[in-house]
């Protein structure tokens, strides 16, 4: 008798409140991914259609309405061709885009993301013109 008290009182396991915290933590990161996923997808989108808009070449009308058809494919939804940062450096045009998002998570819960990307090779994205006020 003896012997089984001793092997039940040591005996290890996950106890059932345990469980549920790291199943909770497991659902909150699963939902977590579920909402910023198609942000991420949308992106990669944006990087490959500043690529194609600089490929396109021409004046600065022709890129972003190169940029737009391929977004507009793509389902690119968050920037247009009007966003897009056209410049010339050391005499090649090279595009970037440079925007934040918020994703709402729950209630008035928000995640902030920054998604920038350029086509320079140096990866430095230059600053937005000012617009001239109205």
């Amino acid at each position: 008798m003896h012997g089984q008290q001793l092997s039940l009182n040591s005996q290890r396991g996950v106890s059932l409140s345990g469980l549920i915290v790291v199943l909770g933590i497991i659902f909150m990161i699963v939902a977590l991914g579920l909402k910023v996923i198609p942000f991420l997808i949308e992106y990669k989108a944006s990087k490959g259609a500043i690529a194609f808009a600089k490929a396109a070449g021409g004046s600065v009308q022709e890129m972003r309405a190169a940029f737009d058809r391929n977004a507009d494919i793509n389902a690119v939804t968050t920037i247009s061709g009007r966003d897009l940062i056209i410049t010339k450096t050391s005499g090649e045009t090279e595009v970037a885009f440079d925007y934040e998002t918020k994703i709402p998570l729950f209630t008035d819960v928000y995640l902030g993301i920054r998604f920038a990307a350029t086509t320079d090779k140096s990866g430095v994205i230059p600053d937005k013109p000012e617009l001239a006020p109205k």
